[in-house]
């Protein structure tokens, strides 16, 4: 299904609602990566995706992207929103990880909601290579 509301009307949805989605579609890019990249058991499968969409992998792609400036002023603004909204205190990770997963989990929603997908791709695609070594070995493993 294809989604393309305006950035006014995504604007009104609370950072937590567009956060909610936002994993959602970082989740599947990754599931889509993983599964193409190795054909193995689902175990398998989900213990590599959980290394991809946990807050402290989030977070990291979350500090190189800032420091390679890949956002625009509006994706600075609606990160901030869902990095800054009030969350429950995480399980596995800070409270500064988690909340920068939620900054960009709110972008990816955000922009899912507008449409913006080819930009939700290569912002996914800056974060997919942070750390392609690792992951690569790990398939091998």
């Amino acid at each position: 299904m294809q989604i393309n509301i305006t950035e006014r009307e995504a604007n009104q949805y609370s950072p937590l609602a567009l956060a909610f989605l936002g994993d959602s579609v970082y989740e599947q890019l990754v599931r889509e990566r993983i599964l193409l990249a190795a054909n193995m058991p689902a175990n398998k499968l989900h213990k590599l995706a959980v290394s991809r969409v946990c807050a402290e992998y989030q977070s990291e792609c979350v500090e190189m992207l800032t420091e390679q400036g890949s956002f625009n002023e509006k994706e600075l603004e609606v990160f901030k929103r869902g990095r800054n909204t009030k969350v429950n205190a995480p399980k596995h990770s800070t409270i500064a990880q988690y909340r920068n997963a939620t900054g960009l989990e709110c972008l990816f929603g955000f922009l899912y909601l507008t449409a913006q997908n080819e930009r939700i791709e290569e912002l996914f695609e800056k974060c997919w290579e942070h750390g392609a070594e690792e992951f690569n070995n790990k398939i091998k493993e």
